[in-house]
């Protein structure tokens, strides 16, 4: 059985505010209040293969500590040019 798109961005959305560490919640999670709903098939694949990494990477490259992989670069420049959550 296949997901259906609203199923697909449900079960990112709570991912997204679901991950582990409280930094990544509020920055992928904002990030998936904003823009979720309106991502192309393209965007959700992007966004879906990030959520299935590891927390402290991503803190990582959002934060300019290490260098996002190339497949996510431009995705990563986007979450780190956000305004900071409060």
């Amino acid at each position: 059985m296949t997901e259906t798109t609203e199923s697909r961005r449900k079960r990112m959305h709570i991912r997204a505010w679901r991950r582990g560490t409280k930094e990544m919640d509020l920055i992928l999670g904002g990030y998936a209040d904003d823009r979720l709903a309106a991502m192309d098939e393209a965007e959700l694949e992007l966004f879906d293969a990030l959520l299935a990494q590891d927390d402290h990477a991503l803190y990582q490259w959002v934060t300019g500590q290490d260098a996002a992989p190339d497949a996510f670069a431009p995705l990563v420049a986007e979450l780190a040019a956000r305004p900071a959550p409060s």
